[in-house]
């Protein structure tokens, strides 16, 4: 259990250092975060054809309330927390890699589901917006990881977890 600790934290600390860098978030972080808000509003304009994306802002053409995807709400500090876990346990590669795909879906469809929510309680009231969004969704997303990761542990055949721990 001390070994998967170390080795969780010390992985959190790479990843989280590779994408703090410059060139990480110029080629990689500013251009997803700007797929989620186009994504989002996609799914948006199905029901609401006032909605538009202007890189990371989402906003109604007929309302003055708009939303920034910032660092800490485009899902990569949870997929970071989720594939440190992952990488740390020890398991098979087959194994991991199931967890990485399952794991960075569920993780990115919750975190769509907390952009348009948040969207919509924005514009009927911004009191309500900043409690759900530092409040539940934070914590929505975080339990998210943890139930990911636990139901990825569970999934694991036990003989495939004693033979990758030896």
């Amino acid at each position: 259990m001390l070994r998967f600790f170390l080795w969780f934290l010390l992985i959190q600390g790479v990843l989280f250092t590779i994408e703090m860098q410059r060139a990480v978030q110029n080629a990689v972080i500013e251009p997803f975060t700007a797929s989620l808000a186009w994504i989002s509003s996609t799914l948006m304009k199905l029901f609401d054809k006032s909605i538009v994306a202007q890189g990371v802002i989402i906003r109604s053409l007929d309302h003055p309330f708009a939303v920034k995807i910032a660092a800490g709400c485009n899902g990569v500090e949870a997929t970071i927390i989720l594939f440190a876990a992952l990488l740390a346990f020890p398991a098979p590669w087959k194994h991991k890699m199931w967890g990485f795909l399952l794991g960075f879906l569920a993780i990115h469809i919750a975190n769509l589901a907390r952009i348009i929510t948040l969207f919509y309680i924005g514009q009927w009231n911004a009191e309500v917006f900043e409690w759900a969004h530092l409040y539940i969704w934070q914590a929505l997303i975080l339990l998210d990881v943890i139930i990911v990761w636990l139901i990825w542990v569970r999934k694991i055949p036990v003989q495939v977890t004693k033979q990758a721990a030896a």
